[in-house]
């Protein structure tokens, strides 16, 4: 009786993950054989690792990936001037401590948003936020908080999230709002946190695709000067070597 009136109160304190561990211990037998500190160290582990969880969860979902990716499932096995080695050393999320930006630019289908979502889930691992858009819906999004007085919350919320993904860069020309709307984004983050820009047109395009050069000056210096630069050059579809793996896998049952 004692016990579940223990394991009650921890609910209602909210330590779930030391009540969890209680009803854990109750149900094995060999438990009473060890030292109250040893089974209560257990139980500020386990009450641990729920926190954890509870914030990886939490990150996740504000986060709205695109795809659920980790460095872990990233392939290897055809080569499109991706470095293994480079992507272990970006795993630490130091690039995040520091402030540092990812460009990755490439064909169609090689692969960017995996990776992209790939570091940063990483980095939610690590404790850090993410945010993903494409670039497209960024524009509308703060269009629609412009007229709608919120584009002072919207945009303080893209500032403070330490690692921003921006997505599909480049797919079109940029409007005068649009490239207006994109500095101040960029600005507001610049040095103080992390962006990935995905884009199918590689860096030394992207002065023409901006439009205005003053604007195309102070955003590229913004971004590119301290970004590590990712280069997917191999001209086959990575969706097209999936399916072809998995042809493959298939024939060998």
């Amino acid at each position: 009786m004692l016990n579940e009136q223990t394991i009650a109160k921890l609910y209602a304190m909210r330590l779930t993950g030391m009540a969890e561990g209680m009803k854990a211990q109750m149900a094995q037998p060999d438990m009473d054989g060890l030292a109250f500190e040893e089974r209560f160290a257990m139980l500020v582990d386990a009450q641990q690792l729920y926190q954890e969880n509870k914030r990886l969860k939490r990150l996740l979902e504000s986060a709205r990936l695109k795809l659920s990716a980790s460095l872990e499932d990233i392939d290897y096995r055809s080569p499109r001037g991706l470095d293994k080695s480079v992507m272990m050393s970006l795993g630490s999320c130091e690039w995040i401590r520091k402030h540092r930006n990812i460009i990755i630019t490439g064909p169609t289908g090689t692969g960017k948003t995996h990776i992209a979502c790939a570091l940063a889930q990483k980095g939610c691992r690590e404790g850090l936020g993410a945010y993903y858009t494409k670039c497209s819906k960024l524009y509308y999004d703060l269009a629609i908080a412009r007229a709608d007085g919120s584009y002072g919350k919207t945009a303080t919320k893209l500032a403070k999230v330490p690692v921003l993904i921006l997505d599909d860069f480049g797919l079109a020309g940029l409007s005068d709002p649009e490239r207006r709307d994109l500095l101040e984004v960029i600005d507001d983050r610049h040095e103080t946190a992390s962006t990935i820009i995905t884009s199918q047109l590689p860096v030394e395009h992207w002065h023409e695709t901006i439009g205005d050069p003053t604007i195309a000056d102070a955003l590229l210096d913004r971004i590119v000067h301290n970004a590590h630069k990712i280069r997917l050059t191999d001209k086959d579809s990575m969706r097209k070597k999936k399916l072809s793996f998995t042809q493959e896998e298939k024939s060998l049952y």
